[in-house]
């Protein structure tokens, strides 16, 4: 297993200590959908992006933090509790310059929220409040029932073809999800109350997506999410060839 993929861990204290982490469903969703092997790079600013020149692509994870509003230019936060500084210090250039030379990308939950931001969007910090939306939170519960199938999507464009259709079932567990659209995007999925749900980067070399669900949460039981990874690894794959496959 050749392939390597980068996911940026969040910043966590753990009794008393500074951690770096990231659930492993994410590595496992690369290992065994994309084929490839995911390294965790530590969130240190953008002093880790000559790390882009030893991997095959870039995995953005979901996190139960929010991106800062102050770095889509708005001075209220309605969750001053919820930021990880260190993530949004490394991942938007990290995502700019992965994007600029053509790295595949796939961005999931807080990670397509940061791929809007990184490309100059906004985002609605309590989408819930907003009028007409719905509360796209995960709710009490056990795992499973937190990560089961919440509301249907309508896709089209690149992803319905990669997925095979138009019109799937999704979990939700986000409170965060994109307002203003960033230049170079395109809306590929929607809920029923219009939040956006997936994205692909028209403006990029190469492929990127990104997803406001969980795929990762047992990829390997759901078609859906087997053909996403796998287009992912087949991205990452044409990248170590030389091939420039674009979103």
């Amino acid at each position: 297993m050749s392939l390597i993929v980068g996911i940026p861990a969040c910043s966590r204290e753990v009794a008393g200590h500074a951690n770096h982490a990231t659930p492993s469903r994410y590595g496992d969703a690369v290992i065994g959908g994309a084929g490839a092997m995911p390294v965790l790079l530590p969130p240190v600013g953008d002093g880790l992006l000559h790390i882009l020149d030893r991997l095959d692509g870039l995995l953005l994870s979901g996190s139960p933090s929010n991106v800062a509003p102050a770095c889509y230019g708005v001075d209220e936060d309605a969750t001053p509790d919820m930021h990880d500084p260190p993530r949004d210090a490394t991942t938007l250039p990290l995502i700019r310059a992965a994007l600029d030379r053509g790295l595949p990308v796939l961005a999931i939950c807080r990670g397509i929220q940061e791929l809007n931001v990184a490309l100059g969007g906004t985002l609605h910090q309590e989408v819930h409040k907003v009028p007409g939306r719905m509360d796209h939170r995960a709710g009490a519960g056990t795992h499973d029932q937190r990560y089961a199938p919440k509301h249907g999507i309508a896709l089209s464009g690149q992803v319905a073809r990669m997925l095979g259709r138009t019109a799937t079932q999704v979990n939700s567990l986000h409170g965060q999800a994109i307002d203003r659209l960033a230049p170079g995007l395109v809306v590929e999925a929607t809920a029923p109350d219009g939040t956006i749900e997936a994205v692909r980067v028209a403006s990029a070399p190469g492929w990127a997506f990104g997803v406001q669900w969980h795929p990762e949460w047992r990829f390997a039981e759901n078609e859906d999410s087997m053909a996403l990874f796998r287009a992912f690894g087949e991205a990452c794959r044409a990248w170590r060839n030389g091939e420039r496959r674009a979103a």
